[in-house]
């Protein structure tokens, strides 16, 4: 049975309370818990795009094959795009090999996590065949490949094996978002009723809720959720990229919307969202270049 200081963690895991989860002490290493929240917390730092301390925390000549994944992804994000990262995303699939041996350092719930660790990479190295052999829950990588019918099956699936009820509301709150159903009625519940939990400070489910009221039409709404998700964590890409829409949804006049989309599109001008905008008016141009308009009917005075 998890302690209640282990639950809590995992809690603030599943609903990407990062900041405040690394901000726990990890207790003394003879502590039960010790090995959980050890992944936890690196895993923590990796998803704020903090590898290095990451990496900091993880002990010396760690055997075990969930510390040496973890360590492995820590390492690919900090080397995104050199020959480093090349390496790393190298240790993943060795050890993703490695996992199905019986003589590795590590629980069945540390293999599991091996695959999950190594699927995270992949995906963000663009290796999306990889990771869906990799990853046991495959449910965002179905998302982001635009095949919501995939990922309620995998949904359904889980539902038969899955212990974590959070987890599970979690995906389903995820596809709700992507798909529409109930006009998002869930998905919003959901998000509202962990944002009310005192001991959660997220800025991920900000982000979220604010991207479900805009979906849901409520633009006032969702610039004040944004806006609190912002100032939790700065620079955050997707809480600025969700402002952005708010703001030219009405949330702001036309000029600072303007103004922010300009910022937006300078510093990340291949987000999927800068891409997609760009690509639509490429098309539109196209196509207004091959429409002859015609000339104006003259009046002709009687």
């Amino acid at each position: 049975m998890e302690s209640s200081e282990l639950y809590h963690i995992k809690q603030q895991f599943t609903l990407g309370a990062y900041r405040a989860l690394v901000k726990q002490d990890l207790p003394d290493e003879s502590s039960p818990d010790y090995h959980a929240l050890l992944l936890y917390k690196t895993r923590a730092f990796i998803a704020l795009n903090e590898p290095a301390s990451a990496l900091e925390l993880i002990p010396e000549g760690s055997e075990n094959i969930a510390v040496k994944a973890v360590a492995s992804l820590a390492r690919y994000v900090a080397a995104a795009g050199s020959e480093q990262a090349d390496a790393a995303l190298e240790e993943l699939r060795d050890l993703s090999v490695e996992i199905e041996g019986d003589d590795v350092e590590g629980s069945d719930k540390d293999k599991a996590l091996v695959r999950v660790l190594a699927g995270t990479a992949f995906a963000r190295a663009g290796e999306i065949e990889e990771a869906l052999e990799t990853v046991t829950v495959i449910v965002q990588i179905y998302l982001s490949i635009n095949r919501p019918d995939l990922a309620r099956k995998q949904f359904d699936r889980s539902k038969r094996w899955a212990e974590d009820d959070l987890l599970l509301q979690l995906i389903e709150s995820t596809i709700g978002l992507v798909t529409g159903k109930d006009s998002y009625s869930n998905t919003s519940s959901f998000y509202t009723e962990q944002l009310g939990n005192p001991s959660l400070t997220s800025p991920h489910l900000l982000t979220a809720r604010g991207v479900t009221r805009i979906l849901r039409g409520e633009i006032q709404e969702a610039k004040s959720d944004l806006e609190e998700s912002l100032e939790q964590q700065k620079g955050d890409t997707e809480a600025e990229a969700a402002y952005v829409v708010a703001a030219g949804l009405g949330a702001l006049k036309r000029p600072e919307a303007e103004e922010l989309w300009s910022k937006l599109a300078a510093e990340y001008p291949s987000h999927p969202y800068i891409q997609d905008v760009l690509q639509k008016a490429d098309l539109f141009n196209q196509s207004a270049a091959a429409f002859t308009v015609p000339p104006l009917a003259a009046i002709v005075p009687i």
